[in-house]
């Protein structure tokens, strides 16, 4: 597989062409944002983590049924993965109040909610990527009607997934951000799952083990993120 032009850069990613119209190749870097690009800094090996656990946990969703732009981990920055076009929507699950849900909403972090919240978001950083609904997305035409609800059903399953397999590996999904793209006419997820899309927390002593290190300034981000690599690659 030949790496031709970059395509695309991001806060987290490059994407790059290949020679097979229908594979991009994605390269993990150590930038660190937060708040929409307010905050910035780099994490140490923050794209090694990053790459290896997303490789690990989308083999698991495919196992299970769940589609995903993910072909192969090609080195320790870099993965193959089918050339979606991007939903222009951020998908965020929420299991526990905590981040913005709790500021908006007035509940303490860490109340457990009483069903699992699903939020859209219009993946746009200029208007700071606002909150939408299913009635926003079909107005200005980002998905179709049942392109959302693939999208739903698949969130709902992947949260279920990964709340079993990160319980048992000693963590606590609080909530996570998904993006799907479509590919050969079908929904699937794609983008990647990582300490900077997931909120963790240790099911003993409730650290955090997430990117919320590095929005405020808890410290150890390296470290933290090392072992939530650790425990899954265990």
């Amino acid at each position: 597989m030949k790496k031709l032009e970059m395509l695309y850069e991001g806060k987290a990613k490059k994407v790059y062409k290949t020679d097979d119209e229908k594979k991009y190749i994605v390269e993990y870097k150590d930038d660190a944002t937060a708040f929409n690009g307010v905050k910035k800094g780099t994490i140490e090996d923050k794209g090694i983590v990053n790459n290896k656990m997303s490789a690990v946990l989308f083999k698991i969703l495919e196992e299970k049924g769940v589609p995903t732009h993910f072909e192969e981990l090609l080195s320790d920055r870099e993965s193959l993965v089918k050339a979606v076009k991007i939903l222009p929507i951020e998908v965020i699950v929420r299991n526990v109040a905590a981040g913005s849900l709790a500021k908006r909403l007035g509940v303490a972090e860490g109340t457990e909610m009483k069903t699992t919240v699903l939020e859209f978001c219009y993946k746009n950083d200029e208007l700071g990527d606002p909150m939408i609904n299913d009635y926003h997305i079909e107005a200005i035409e980002l998905a179709t009607k049942e392109q959302v609800e693939v999208v739903k059903k698949y969130a709902f399953k992947i949260n279920e997934i990964l709340k079993e397999y990160f319980l048992e590996r000693g963590m606590k999904l609080i909530d996570f951000k998904l993006e799907f793209g479509v590919f050969d006419g079908k929904v699937i997820l794609a983008d990647e799952i990582s300490p900077d899309t997931c909120r963790l927390w240790d099911v003993e002593t409730n650290k955090k083990m997430d990117k919320d290190r590095f929005r405020r300034d808890l410290g150890d981000v390296e470290k933290t993120y090392q072992e939530v690599l650790e425990r899954l690659e265990k």
